[in-house]
């Protein structure tokens, strides 16, 4: 029988060698709160011990993967700190760093740090109701999580540029003509591709999967770790600037915020 549990925002499911965890915050589109990214990280980093686990999968529940990293109250910028972006990196790391493969199923809108989460995955299936947008510009930060080195190990400078700089969103079909996914299926086959892909990881062999995913990383996405740092110090000093506080201020009152370059 399955091992089926409810931990407040995520959802987690084992069977067959299969762990399913879904982000259970439909109502915010799956927005990543402190809990919930706590919940994923330790359960990803927990997969490491565990010989009924064969491989991951991250979906969210409802109409959205995850809308990145959640940005609510009178003061939204308060609740994005250094301290939210070490969660976010510790949670990356360990999506690339497990010894077993992690695939995201993108059921639909990965934005912020959830489209970070979803390209940190080893296999990326997108529904076609699917979307992957870095709106970090949009609020006037810049991109985390590794999107500065996953997103341009995937799909190219130009591209990468084109997502980070304009925030423009790609559709499930420009990811993956791009590149940006492994897998695309229309919204009523997805859930079958998601499953029958995570049986066929489960019933591979794990040792050479293992070493496969370390190989693969180590020639692809060499930059991570610097990239992570990187972005990390970025994402400090823009905290503290007039256009973040002005991008957080136009995010809450739901209009075009008025960069000034302070």
């Amino acid at each position: 029988m399955p091992d089926q549990t409810s931990e407040q925002d995520l959802l987690v499911d084992l069977a067959d060698g299969v762990l399913r965890l879904t982000m259970n915050r439909p109502r915010v589109y799956n927005a990543l709160s402190p809990a919930l990214v706590e919940a994923l990280t330790a359960e990803i980093e927990g997969a490491t011990a565990r010989d009924d686990v064969r491989v991951v999968v991250v979906t969210g529940a409802g109409a959205a993967f995850s809308t990145g990293a959640e940005l609510a109250g009178e003061d939204p910028i308060a609740g994005f700190d250094i301290t939210s972006m070490d969660r976010a990196n510790r949670l990356v790391r360990a999506v690339v760093g497990l010894d077993k493969p992690v695939l995201a199923a993108v059921n639909g809108v990965a934005a912020g740090v959830g489209c970070s989460l979803a390209l940190a995955a080893d296999l990326v299936v997108a529904s076609s109701q699917a979307s992957f947008l870095l709106a970090f510009a949009r609020i006037g930060f810049m991109p985390d999580g590794g999107t500065s080195a996953s997103v341009a190990a995937s799909v190219g400078r130009a591209r990468a540029m084109r997502m980070a700089l304009l925030a423009d969103p790609l559709s499930a079909q420009e990811a993956s003509d791009a590149g940006l996914v492994s897998h695309l299926a229309p919204a009523e086959e997805f859930p079958a591709l998601v499953d029958a892909l995570a049986a066929r990881l489960a019933a591979g062999p794990p040792l050479a999967m293992a070493a496969t995913k370390k190989a693969v990383n180590a020639a692809t996405l060499t930059e991570l770790d610097a990239a992570l740092e990187r972005e990390r110090l970025g994402q400090s000093t823009l905290m503290r600037t007039a256009d973040a506080a002005e991008g957080m201020r136009a995010f809450t009152e739901k209009r075009r915020p008025a960069f000034r370059g302070e």
